[in-house]
């Protein structure tokens, strides 16, 4: 089993994004980080990690069209980079 997440920080370009989607949209991220910080890898979150440019990144499904970007900085602490939808990865 993964390591529990215990530490999110959270870019100014994640934070501004977050404000912009709609409430439904942040309440599903809300349960999904939930879900997050008890496992990176928990299977309901499809967690994977991302190739090409974005390599060293992963991101996890909010809904079929919108994504949390991230990269882990130790197993336990990580950095949310972008939040949207298929944009992130652009």
């Amino acid at each position: 089993m993964a390591e529990k997440v215990s530490k999110i920080h959270y870019t100014s370009h994640y934070l501004k994004g977050y404000a912009k989607l709609p409430k439904r949209i942040q309440g599903k991220q809300d349960k999904k980080e939930q879900w997050f910080r008890a496992n990176p890898f928990d299977i309901r979150l499809e967690t994977h990690n991302l190739q090409g440019n974005l390599k060293g990144f992963y991101a996890y499904s909010i809904t079929r069209t919108h994504r949390a970007l991230f990269r882990f900085i130790t197993p336990n602490e990580v950095i949310f980079y972008d939040i949207g939808t298929h944009s992130v990865y652009k």
